[in-house]
């Protein structure tokens, strides 16, 4: 039973992280679905939700001004969820469309309440931290000159820290990227990236406060109907926090969000539920999995370990990886070393995910947005 119990753990694991890239890769190689991407010029509304944003918000409208897009076809709206600070004002002072509510809500409440009140046909959502690139907006509108694509998600890029790797998250992000295209390749990406994606108004759905994550829950629902894609060459750019607590509390903060979903809609682990459903498997909850698997496979292990040379061995190699992974989160300096990092990153991102379930139950208030130090040291 040991045996067994060991064997499949190690399986599942392995799938999570390999199996399902490598069947994502082969369907996009055997089955891709051509998307007719063209140039158009559609009425957007670009809307941004912020909160006690003073000390980034001109930042982010003047990244928006150079966007690459005649003015006439762009609405910037700034929805204010319950700020303190000058965001209001200097939102204002831009000349941009302002929708402030006097009672901090969380992210998901304000475009509750603002995307039925658009009138463009496509909406761009983009968070205040990052800036874009001046073509952003175009790259994201082309898959959508396809009827059959319904959203699109931009691509993240992470300038460097200045201590160095930003504590893997260069490699976790590669890895995210490289599932995320060939998703899109063969059908539709599960999620897409918060600090940029668009969408049709018209199949945007009801967004209900308290959500952890709009950008799981929005194309999810778009899914049913149309294909989610993703396009590389539309592109936000971010910074890795100095502050590996406050990287850690986000990555946390997103695992909670895929609990919250869960809770939310139990149909979604019955994987004929939905046109994702076994995708969504293979990307998201299979991992939320891997670190009580990993766990059962080293309790195995350890009891099994003396019975012969062969436990032994596999024993050795699941501490040797531990090892490395404890060497590399507590010298950051040896992230420099490929093995270590990669060791490091695994481990971190399974304890974030049984951290983030605590986070989930103990916290009801995870969807309210954490003050936290962006690129330029202000408010989120």
């Amino acid at each position: 039973m040991l045996e067994v119990l060991f064997g499949v753990s190690l399986l599942l694991v392995a799938f999570a992280y390999f199996g399902y890239p490598f069947v994502i890769w082969l369907r996009a190689r055997t089955h891709a679905l051509p998307i007719a991407a063209r140039d158009w010029e559609p009425t957007i509304d670009v809307l941004v939700v912020a909160h006690n944003a003073s000390a980034e918000l001109a930042a982010k409208l003047a990244t928006l001004a150079a966007l690459d897009y005649p003015r006439e076809r762009i609405a910037i709206h700034i929805a204010s969820d319950g700020s303190t600070d000058d965001t209001i004002a200097i939102a204002e002072a831009a000349g941009v469309r302002v929708h402030a509510f006097a009672e901090r809500r969380g992210k998901s409440a304000c475009l509750g309440d603002v995307l039925p009140r658009l009138t463009s046909e496509i909406v761009v959502l983009t968070d205040v931290r990052q800036r874009l690139d001046a073509g952003a907006v175009r790259a994201l509108l082309r898959p959508l000159a396809d009827p059959a694509i319904g959203a699109v998600s931009g691509e993240l890029m992470f300038e460097r820290a200045e201590s160095g790797f930003g504590g893997g998250v260069d490699i976790y992000w590669k890895y995210e990227k490289f599932i995320r295209r060939h998703e899109a390749i063969s059908g539709s990406v599960v999620g897409v990236t918060g600090a940029l994606y668009a969408m049709r108004r018209a199949l945007a759905p009801a967004v209900p406060p308290g959500l952890i994550l709009d950008d799981l829950f929005i194309p999810l629902a778009i899914a049913r109907s149309a294909r989610v894609v993703f396009a590389g060459d539309a592109i936000a750019w971010d910074r890795v926090s100095e502050d590996p607590a406050r990287e850690a509390q986000r990555k946390r903060r997103t695992l909670a969000g895929n609990f919250q979903i869960i809770e939310r809609e139990p149909a979604l682990l019955l994987p004929w539920t939905h046109p994702l459903g076994w995708r969504i498997w293979g990307h998201k909850w299979l991992r939320l999995a891997v670190p009580w698997l990993l766990a059962i496979a080293l309790l195995c292990d350890l009891a099994l370990a003396g019975t012969s040379l062969f436990w032994t061995v596999l024993l050795a190699g699941q501490l040797a990886l531990y090892a490395l992974a404890i060497v590399g989160i507590a010298v950051p300096s040896t992230l420099g070393v490929l093995p270590v990092r990669i060791a490091a990153t695994f481990v971190r991102m399974n304890a974030y995910a049984v951290l983030g379930l605590f986070d989930f139950v103990r916290d009801r208030d995870a969807h309210l947005w954490r003050v936290s130090a962006g690129a330029n040291g202000a408010a989120r």
